[in-house]
């Protein structure tokens, strides 16, 4: 089975039980901003899908987005977390193994950027799984963390269900 059928898979699931959705999106958007885990499972595409679905009222916006919110949070929490308990460590764990560069110029983001530097990583794939650790790493303050990592999450969650929502609303121009 390859990704696109996992994706289907689950919007078909999250369309015919929707009481399940808050717990699915939670599940996705952890899995996507979790260190390592983000990489094998690339789970906004189904988050954007979902969104679609948010858009033709088949569930409900606040308890999605609340969820997904809460999903990106955590794992993004963990990742600080194993970032400042496993410290230099981690670069013995893949891909950091294979990609040893990763770490000193995850320092440098750090220091150029700081806390908006939490919030910029959220939006982009490679980076959103990685600046956490880094963060956690060089020992970002956990409440400077925390402050970018909540309201990034909860701005990254709106903007992915309002893109589904958007694409669903122009294809449906598109064909009408």
């Amino acid at each position: 089975m390859d990704l696109q059928s996992y994706v289907d898979a689950t919007i078909a699931f999250v369309r015919d039980h929707a009481v399940w959705a808050p717990w699915i999106v939670f599940g996705l958007a952890f899995g996507e901003s979790l260190a390592f885990i983000s990489l094998l499972i690339p789970a906004w595409g189904a988050l954007v899908a979902l969104g679609a679905l948010v858009g033709s009222g088949g569930l409900p916006f606040w308890p999605v987005w609340l969820a997904g919110a809460a999903g990106a949070a955590a794992g993004d929490w963990l990742s600080y977390w194993i970032g400042l308990k496993l410290e230099h460590g981690v670069q013995h764990i893949w891909p950091l193994s294979r990609h040893p560069e990763l770490i000193p110029r995850g320092e440098r983001f750090m220091k150029t950027w700081g806390i908006p530097g939490i919030f910029i990583g959220r939006f982009f794939g490679p980076l959103r799984a990685v600046v956490p650790l880094i963060a956690g790493i060089f020992e970002m303050p956990f409440w400077r963390f925390q402050l970018a990592n909540v309201s990034s999450a909860l701005v990254w969650s709106a903007v992915l269900l309002t893109l589904g929502d958007g694409i669903s609303k122009a294809v449906a121009w598109v064909w009408h």
